[in-house]
């Protein structure tokens, strides 16, 4: 098996609340491998978002190890952090968090001229992601015209513009209807089999999470495999 892209050990993290700490990762152990899309599921508070934002060098965890293609992290300082999210790591959230005022074309072409690609070039890129996902005809629309559905695939069109090695993905389909749920899955399904992209989707939704090639339930802390039905 090839070396995992996004590799976590022991992973603790701990919060402090007026009532004293919480604890929400109690030595978390995880591999993600290039091209397959892993699933994490668990009630809300359980963690999940705190193993994403951990494992996409958001947050630094209060013990253990993250690995991103071979690299330990935990010792990084945050320009170095910034530097592999920016390279190597696309995030989608439940609110997609696009910029109200840029068009679709736009909005995903931001963060390659942020990476220091040509305006052209950028927008290229932008538009054939856009056209693959079923928006080639609303490149040019901003978010408000756009449905809900349609919003969250040019957010996944926007994480996936650098070609990161790592994809990261909050809830993703946790804010739409069951049928626009399962269409923006498989768009982001099928872009991530193509690409190669390691995937790391939190999700409530236990019919998508089957889809996944494995999938990890967040307990009390720690993760627990789950076993095909």
């Amino acid at each position: 098996m090839s070396e995992p892209v996004l590799s976590i050990r022991r992973l603790e993290r701990t919060y402090e609340t007026a009532a004293g700490g919480l604890t929400v990762l109690r030595g978390a152990d995880l591999d993600v491998a290039p091209g397959e899309i892993v699933g994490l599921i668990g009630p809300s508070g359980s963690g999940k978002s705190s193993l994403l934002h951990a494992a996409g060098l958001l947050e630094r965890p209060n013990a253990g190890q993250i690995t991103v293609l071979g690299v330990e992290c935990s010792a990084l300082d945050d320009r170095e952090r910034s530097r592999i999210r920016l390279s190597t790591i696309g995030f989608v959230y439940q609110f997609h968090h696009l910029l109200p005022e840029f068009s679709a074309l736009d909005n995903v072409a931001l963060p390659l001229m942020i990476a220091g690609r040509p305006r052209k070039v950028a927008q290229d890129r932008a538009r054939a992601l856009l056209t693959e996902l079923g928006l080639g005809e609303r490149t040019d629309h901003q978010p408000a015209q756009l449905s809900g559905g349609e919003q969250q695939r040019v957010a996944i069109a926007r994480a996936l513009a650098n070609s990161p090695r790592l994809l990261l993905a909050d809830e993703p389909t946790g804010n739409l209807d069951p049928t626009t749920s399962g269409a923006v899955f498989d768009s982001l399904y099928a872009l991530a089999r193509k690409t190669g992209v390691a995937c790391l989707i939190a999700t409530h939704n236990l019919e998508l999470a089957r889809h996944m090639d494995r999938v990890w339930a967040l307990r009390d802390g720690h993760l627990e495999a789950q076993v095909r039905a």
